[in-house]
C-alpha cells in the first residue's frame, strides 16, 4: 500500500514542521523574540501544502471511503470540518505575521496563545487521521483502490518537500534537524 505509506510519511513531515513551530512558540513563551520570518515560511508552506495537496486528498479520499463504507461519512465530514477550521486558524496567524513583520503592534500574548491553539488543533487532527481514518483506509481499500485514488490526486508531497528545500533553506535545515515523531 504505497499510498498509505506516503500518507504516513506526510504525517511525519507535518509533525516535524509543527515541531519547528513549537520551538518558536517556546521562544515566544519565554518572552523572547523568535525568528518571525522563519515562522512566516513555515506558515506559508503549510498553507500551500493544505491547498495544493491535503484539501484535494481529503475530498477524493472522503468520497471514495464514503462510497465503500457509508458509516465512514460522519468521520469524513468531521475531519473535513476540522481541517477547514485549521486552515482558518492558520490564515489568521498568517495575517498576524504580516502585521508583525511590518512592525505593527500585535499583542504577543494573543499571538502566542493563537499559535499554541493552532499547534494543539493540528496535532489533534493528525492523531484523529492516524487513529481513525488510516485504519478505515486499510480496511476498505485494496491496492487497486489506492492506486486509483493516487492517480486522482494532485502532484505528491515529495515534490513539495523538494520545493521546501530549495525555496526555504533555513526552514529546511530546521525541518531536517527536527526529531522524527516516529523515532
Amino acid at each position: 500500500m504505497p499510498m498509505l505509506t506516503q500518507l504516513r510519511r506526510d504525517h511525519a513531515n507535518m509533525a516535524r514542521l509543527l515541531h519547528v513551530l513549537s520551538l518558536k512558540h517556546k521562544t515566544l513563551d519565554a518572552g523572547e523574540r523568535p525568528d518571525f520570518q522563519l515562522i512566516r515560511e513555515v506558515v506559508d508552506y503549510i498553507l500551500d501544502y493544505m491547498s495544493g495537496f491535503t484539501i484535494p486528498l481529503e475530498r477524493v479520499c472522503g468520497e471514495h471511503l464514503t462510497a465503500k463504507a457509508p458509516e465512514a461519512g460522519g468521520l469524513s465530514h468531521r475531519l473535513a470540518s476540522d481541517y477547514h477550521d485549521l486552515n482558518e486558524r492558520l490564515k489568521r496567524l498568517s495575517q498576524d505575521l504580516d502585521m508583525i513583520l511590518m512592525d505593527a503592534v500585535v499583542p504577543m500574548d494573543r499571538f502566542a496563545h493563537d499559535l499554541k491553539a493552532y499547534l494543539d488543533s493540528h496535532r489533534a487532527y493528525l492523531r484523529a487521521e492516524r487513529e481513525e481514518l488510516f485504519p478505515l483506509i486499510s480496511e476498505h481499500f485494496d491496492d487497486d483502490d489506492l492506486k486509483r485514488l493516487a492517480e486522482e490526486l494532485p502532484e505528491g508531497a515529495e515534490a513539495k518537500l523538494n520545493r521546501l528545500q530549495e525555496a526555504y533553506p533555513e526552514l529546511y535545515a530546521e525541518f531536517r534537524d527536527a526529531p522524527s515523531p516516529f523515532a
